[in-house]
C-alpha cells in the first residue's frame, strides 16, 4: 500500500482520509464533467459507454494509483461526483455510491470494469474511455470480415500517440459478445498483438481507448471518432479511405479481394500475374541508387555528426539518441567489435562525450552497420540537411510512374529499409520528383526486425492486413533478404539496377530492371 501525504500527514491510499482527499474528489468531479461532454457527442447515450481515470498523485507510482470508475446503467449526463466508485489498483471496490430512490436502479460498478482494468494492466494507462459513438460502430460494419481498421494521410492521425501524418493508423477489431465482461480476453489478445495501438474497436458495439492521462485519452478519442466519421463519409462518396490519395474505390480493397479469390480458381496453366494487395519496396538498389546512399547520405551524416550533436546536445531527442548509442557501444565493447571506444559519463563534459560519440558513429558508418542506434541518429542529421536544401532524395526514373500506377490499381505500397522511418520519409518527401509520400501507405525499419530474418517479413505481412503472406510482393536487390521474405511466404522479385552487387548463380528468383516490368 502506497503512503501519501495529506495536509502533511502520511496516509495509506486506501485510508478513509485519502478516499475523501482532494485528488480523489477532483477525479470524481472530472469524470462527471467529461460524461456530460461525451453524452452531447453521442458517445454515452442510452446509459451506454463509460469512463475511468486513475487518481493522479505525484507521490504515488501509476501502477499503485487508485481508480475512479463510473457506474453502470445510469444516465451518464446526470451523474454526480458521489455516484462514482473508487477501486484499488487490483480492481477491488474501496468505496461505493449510496443507493438512490426509485426510479433509480441500485448502484452497480461499470460492466466495462474488467476491460478497463486489463487496459491499465497491459498499457500502463492513466485513463480509459469506452464509447458507443455511432461512428465507431458503423466503421466496423463496412467490411464485416475485416479484423482491422486502417487509414493513412489524414491530419487527425497526428493526434494518435506515436503517429504522424504519413503513418498508417491500424486499429484492431474484435467481435462483440452478449456480455461486456466476455470481451476481456479478446481485448487482451488485441492489445498484445498490436503493441502500438491505443484503441480496440468492438464490432457492432463501440470502442475502447486509453491514454497516459485523461487528456491523452480524450484527445485520442476525439481524433478516432473524427477519423471513423471521415472513413464512413469517404466510403459513401465511393472513395477509399485506406489509401494515401483516398481515390475511387473502383479496384480498392473489397473488389481487389474478390479478384484475389477468383485468381485462385484459375487453371494452373494460366500464366497471369498473381493477385497482389500490397507491395513492399526496399530502398538501396531498388528505388534509389546505392551510390546516393554511400556517396551522398552517409558522408553527409559522417561529416555533420559532431556539428549536429553540439547544436542539439541538450534537446530531449538528441539525449535519447545518445542514450541509445551508449547502450549499443557498451554492447559492442563487450563483444569486442572493432572501432568501438568507451563513451565517458556526462561528468567528463559535453566535448569529451561528443568526441567519443563521433568516433563510434564514424566507425559504424564505415562498417555500414544496420543498427537502430545509428540509423535513428542519421535520420535526425539528414532531416536538417533536407530541410536546409543541402540534400535532395534520389529515386530511379521509373519509380514515380510505377507508384502512381499501383495506387490507381488500389495496391498499397510500403517501404522497408534499414534506414529509420524518418529517413525514409525524408528521402521520398524531398525527392528529385517531388513529394512521393502521397503514394506510400507506410514505412517499416529495423524496429520490426532485421531485414535478413524471416520473422521480420512475417511481422510485416501481419501488419499490412493481408489474409495470406503471398498477397504481398517484396522487391529487393539483396539475395539474403529475398530468401528471408520467401521463407515467410511473400512473393519476391529481385531488383537489378546499375551499381548493385552480383547475385548467386541459380538464385531462383524473378528479376526486373525497372518497376515498369512489374
Amino acid at each position: 500500500m502506497a503512503a501519501v501525504a495529506v495536509n502533511g500527514v502520511k496516509l495509506g491510499t486506501t485510508s478513509q482520509a485519502y478516499l475523501e482527499s482532494k485528488p480523489v474528489s477532483d477525479t470524481k468531479v472530472l469524470i462527471s464533467d467529461l460524461c456530460r461532454q461525451f453524452y452531447n457527442l453521442g458517445w454515452v447515450s442510452g446509459t451506454g459507454g463509460s469512463i475511468t481515470i486513475k487518481v493522479h498523485d505525484d507521490s504515488v507510482p501509476k501502477p499503485q494509483q487508485l481508480v475512479i470508475m463510473s457506474p453502470s446503467g445510469v444516465q451518464k449526463e446526470r451523474m454526480l461526483p458521489e455516484d462514482m466508485y473508487v477501486l484499488s489498483p487490483n480492481g477491488s471496490v474501496l468505496s461505493s455510491p449510496s443507493p438512490k430512490p426509485y426510479p433509480h436502479k441500485p448502484p452497480k460498478c461499470s460492466d466495462c470494469g474488467p476491460l478497463f482494468m486489463k487496459a491499465y494492466e497491459l498499457c500502463n494507462a492513466g485513463a480509459v474511455i469506452h464509447s458507443h459513438g455511432i461512428e465507431s460502430c458503423l466503421v466496423t460494419m463496412i467490411n464485416p470480415s475485416s479484423k482491422e481498421f486502417r487509414i493513412s494521410h489524414m491530419e487527425m492521425i497526428k493526434g494518435i500517440k506515436g503517429h504522424g501524418y504519413y503513418d498508417e493508423l491500424v486499429v484492431p477489431i474484435i467481435e462483440n459478445t452478449a456480455y461486456e465482461y466476455e470481451l476481456t480476453e479478446s481485448l487482451a489478445k488485441a492489445i498484445e498483438a498490436y503493441p502500438k495501438a491505443t484503441a480496440v474497436l468492438v464490432r457492432n458495439h463501440g470502442i475502447y481507448i486509453w491514454g497516459d492521462s485523461w487528456i491523452s485519452a480524450k484527445t485520442q478519442a476525439e481524433c478516432y471518432h473524427y477519423l471513423f466519421d471521415a472513413a464512413i463519409k469517404l466510403n459513401q462518396l465511393g472513395l477509399d479511405w485506406s489509401t494515401p490519395l483516398h481515390g475511387p474505390i473502383h479496384l480498392g480493397s473489397g473488389k481487389q479481394r474478390n479478384i484475389s479469390a477468383k485468381a485462385e480458381t484459375l487453371d494452373s496453366d494460366n500464366k497471369s500475374e498473381p493477385a497482389r494487395r500490397c507491395i513492399v519496396l526496399d530502398i538501396e538498389g531498388t528505388t534509389t541508387p546505392i551510390s546516393f546512399v554511400t556517396d551522398v547520405l552517409f558522408p553527409y551524416a559522417r561529416d555533420n555528426v559532431g556539428r549536429h550533436l553540439s547544436a542539439t546536445y541538450d534537446i530531449e531527442e538528441t539525449q535519447d539518441d545518445i542514450k541509445l548509442l551508449r547502450s549499443q557501444v557498451q554492447d559492442d565493447l563487450e563483444k569486442g567489435i572493432v572501432g568501438a571506444v568507451p563513451i565517458p559519463s556526462d561528468d567528463a563534459g559535453k566535448e569529451a562525450v561528443i568526441g567519443a560519440l563521433v568516433a563510434n558513429v564514424e566507425s559504424m558508418i564505415i562498417a555500414d552497420r544496420k543498427i537502430t542506434a545509428l540509423k535513428q541518429l542519421q535520420g535526425h542529421i539528414w532531416r536538417t540537411g533536407f530541410e536546409k536544401n543541402e540534400l535532395k532524395g534520389v529515386v530511379f526514373d521509373d519509380v514515380p510512374e510505377a507508384l502512381m500506377k499501383w495506387h490507381d490499381l488500389g495496391i498499397k505500397v510500403y517501404i522497408y529499409s534499414s534506414g529509420s522511418r524518418l529517413a525514409q520519409r525524408l528521402l521520398f518527401g524531398y525527392s528529385n520528383y517531388g513529394d512521393l509520400r502521397k503514394y506510400l501507405s507506410g514505412f517499416f525499419d529495423t524496429t520490426v526486425g532485421n531485414k535478413r530474418e524471416t520473422r521480420s517479413y512475417a511481422e510485416i505481412a501481419e501488419s499490412v492486413g493481408v489474409d495470406r503472406p503471398s498477397e504481398v510482393l517484396f522487391v529487393t536487390d539483396v539475395f539474403q533478404e529475398a530468401v528471408a521474405a520467401k521463407a515467410a511466404g511473400l512473393e519476391v522479385i529481385v531488383s537489378i539496377r546499375p551499381g548493385n552487387g552480383p547475385l548467386p548463380d541459380n538464385h531462383g528468383f524473378k528479376t526486373i530492371n525497372t518497376f515498369l516490368e512489374i
